[in-house]
């Protein structure tokens, strides 16, 4: 079976951030030949096309690496003031350019929102989507991931709501399965 490696990428900077501890949570949850490493945002200039140059900044550098040498993105951002956190907004305008060629094109991706609102963070996620559209990226089709009050669904920095966590979990390996029959159908493609 083909190796996924899938980049996991939190819209929170705070140490005891939700959304870290959701990709925490699904590190030890993959499935077999599927492997989850997260990559910081707290590094990252503001984005300045002046800096936007042959030699960027080295944490952009490095995002736009890490996004490139994975297979797939699994984004988990909350909800600030109904809407996506600057940083992460911020991380995906860098990993866009330059125009045409940046990381995020055709790479799959999915989705999940976060919050202690009973709204789950769904607008943050709505806003997450348009964004991702706009940098050619592959939403996976399926139902979103939302996970509403989530302070009461963590437990020493870990999602330990079954319910919340087995729909997470299924959504990797979604997003694990449809990098795989994408392969295969390049495989098929002929030369």
């Amino acid at each position: 079976m083909t190796s996924v490696n899938l980049l996991g990428i939190s819209g929170s900077l705070r140490a005891g951030s939700f959304s870290t501890a959701i990709l925490r949570s699904l590190q030890d949850e993959v499935p077999s030949g599927v492997a989850l490493r997260l990559h910081p945002l707290d590094n990252l200039p503001l984005y300045n096309q002046d800096l936007d140059a042959d030699e960027p900044p080295a944490g952009v550098s490095d995002l736009r690496d890490a996004i490139s040498l994975s297979d797939g993105l699994v984004i988990v951002t909350p909800e600030f003031n109904y809407g996506l956190p600057g940083v992460l907004k911020n991380a995906l305008d860098w990993a866009s350019r330059p125009h045409g060629k940046g990381a995020l094109i055709g790479k799959p991706v999915v989705t999940m929102s976060a919050s202690p609102a009973f709204t789950g963070g769904i607008r943050a996620q709505a806003q997450l989507h348009e964004t991702l559209l706009a940098t050619q990226s592959i939403l996976i089709p399926r139902a979103q991931v939302v996970i509403a009050e989530v302070h009461n669904k963590l437990a020493d920095g870990r999602l330990v709501d079954e319910a919340s966590l087995g729909f997470a979990r299924d959504a990797v390996r979604d997003l694990a399965r449809a990098i795989r029959a994408r392969e295969s159908e390049q495989q098929l493609q002929p030369a």
